[in-house]
């Protein structure tokens, strides 16, 4: 199963790839189950088991996905939008865009609400299907730390004050109604001026979204003795004033001091294990008081989590300075 796990991800990342090329030859399963060595009723099975969607329709809301941004993000005319990405008129495109969303796209560009939009699939995601790594390959970078003054800024999320880590905080989420992983990740991925997001119109889907733990006196206590809610969102400039998705929260998180402890890029399926021990060991062995600060634990401070295997995993912990005693 491992195996078609890592196959199926070949078949997003090229999907991805080839919508963004425009390149709609190569974007048929018949072209996929080659590039594999299957035929196209296997792979097709395949890709329904592990995804839970059907091919056709995966690429359909996926392509809509970056058509959306187009839409959102740029000036170009629609029926330009809709013929780069496959769609036979501008009647078409609006058609599929008002089934996928329930606006057009002249309505959307006039008021780009949130939406929830088809994010990638990650069929080889461990933390949600509880896979092991396919090997354990150590990895010889070090973690970096260093200390960085974050502006001002909003924070858009959902949070749960029960969950132990991301795999539970899904599973909990899911079973309130509109909080599920798809339904969420997909609204962010619609939401425009993101701080982290490095994706732009390419429809990076996951770009910007983050975990966060947040200090709350009603939270699960963590491992460091703090009382913290989780969470996943979004930041955005301090001076967003866009739609909120009513299952989210929108909080201002005011300019402070963060320690930062960043590991470089890594392999996802061999090395993922080994970097999260490595950077939870730099964590716990950190010297706080030769420093010259401490960890924040007021109420409402923010402690961010990046996982992007490409650039880099790390974590964002709110501190203040040491005060010295006369």
């Amino acid at each position: 199963m491992d195996e078609w796990h890592s196959l199926i991800q070949i078949i997003i990342e090229e999907v991805d790839g080839h919508i963004r090329k425009r390149d709609d030859e190569a974007l048929t399963l018949s072209a996929l189950s080659r590039r594999l060595g299957f035929s196209e009723f296997y792979v097709s099975r395949k890709f329904c088991e592990i995804s839970g969607m059907h091919f056709r329709d995966y690429l359909r809301h996926r392509t809509l996905a970056f058509a959306l941004k187009e839409v959102r993000d740029t000036s170009r005319g629609l029926l330009e939008i809709a013929l780069d990405y496959g769609f036979s008129s501008h009647e078409a495109f609006s058609r599929s865009f008002k089934e996928a969303y329930g606006i057009t796209p002249s309505e959307y560009r006039k008021s780009p609400v949130p939406v929830v939009l088809r994010t990638i699939i990650k069929p080889f995601d461990c933390y949600l299907i509880r896979i092991g790594e396919t090997s354990m390959k150590n990895t010889a970078d070090e973690v970096k730390v260093y200390f960085v003054s974050i502006p001002a800024h909003k924070y858009l999320h959902i949070r749960n004050y029960e969950s132990v880590g991301y795999w539970d905080f899904w599973q909990k989420q899911s079973q309130i109604p509109g909080q599920d992983c798809e339904t969420i990740c997909g609204l962010l991925d619609s939401i425009k001026g993101k701080l982290d997001d490095m994706g732009g119109a390419e429809a990076n889907s996951g770009a910007g979204q983050i975990m966060a733990f947040i200090n709350e006196p009603t939270g699960r206590i963590c491992s460091w003795g703090i009382p913290l809610a989780e969470s996943y969102g979004v930041r955005l400039p301090a001076d967003y004033c866009g739609e909120i998705p009513e299952q989210m929260q929108l909080m201002d998180v005011p300019e402070g001091e963060y320690i930062v402890f960043e590991h470089g890029p890594f392999d996802y399926q061999t090395q993922n294990q080994a970097v999260e021990q490595k950077i939870e060991e730099a964590m716990k062995n950190f010297d706080y008081a030769s420093s010259g600060f401490c960890l924040d634990d007021t109420q409402g401070r923010v402690f961010y989590f990046y996982h992007d295997p490409e650039q880099f995993w790390k974590y964002v912990r709110p501190v203040k300075r040491l005060t010295v005693e006369a």
